[in-house]
């Protein structure tokens, strides 16, 4: 009954009637700004597509998918320690591994585990104070453990499908961050928003971390395996 509560919600006027509105924003923001910078730039670089744009797309999906549940958090602002912390360590864990993955996919072990270490420790630290210093652990732990094991799954799998093995991280991490928004949901169904703002913050974090992503893929140092 709660799941169907939770899909009904989708349509809703509570925060979660705001995640695929947030898809949405945040997948245009990143999409536009790719297109900008590759007339402008990347058209010029030989074997772009090839090289980057698999790896590239797969991480503008991936923080089109972490970002509703983090306006979910912002929503509320205030959880209990053991749900705070599971929100910590969840999307901490998540941004960590896929941002790492990805760029160390294109640049190797090193730049990679610097890069999802950076994002999943923002945004789990971030998220996790919801619940005070507990959750502020969980989720900078969470994030520097995600960033490193992201970017060694990469470089470990470069010659062994590496495009097939993306297209199922993302997959399952699209799932646990879908069970994340149900408990969150499940959290906070007999409460009142606390937190109202538009989807400013939304583009602002979608256009940083694209940004961010493409120029460390196109132009950011290498490993060695990667010449």
């Amino acid at each position: 009954m709660a799941v169907k509560e939770f899909i009904k919600e989708l349509n809703g006027k509570r925060v979660e009637g705001e995640i695929v509105k947030t898809i949405f924003i945040s997948l245009i923001t990143s999409f536009v700004l790719l297109a900008l910078i590759y007339y402008l730039k990347f058209r010029f670089i030989e074997n772009f597509i090839p090289k980057y744009g698999f790896y590239l797309f797969f991480a503008v999906l991936s923080y089109a998918l972490i970002l509703p549940t983090v306006r979910q958090v912002q929503a509320y602002k205030y959880f209990g320690c053991m749900s705070g912390m599971m929100i910590g360590m969840t999307i901490g864990m998540i941004a960590g591994f896929l941002a790492g993955f990805f760029v160390g996919a294109t640049n190797g072990m090193f730049w990679g585990s610097i890069f999802g270490i950076a994002v999943g420790m923002a945004l789990g630290i971030w998220n996790g104070l919801c619940c005070g210093v507990m959750g502020f652990m969980e989720g900078g732990m969470a994030g520097f453990m995600g960033g490193l094991m992201g970017a060694m799954t990469a470089v470990m799998m470069l010659n062994d499908n590496l495009k097939y093995a993306s297209i199922v991280i993302f997959t399952v991490c699209g799932v646990i961050l879908v069970g994340l928004s149900y408990m969150i949901y499940g959290e906070t169904k007999e409460k009142d928003r606390e937190h109202f703002a538009d989807h400013f913050s939304t583009m602002v974090i979608s256009f940083i971390l694209t940004i961010a992503t493409a120029w460390l893929m196109v132009f950011g140092p290498r490993s060695l395996l990667f010449g």
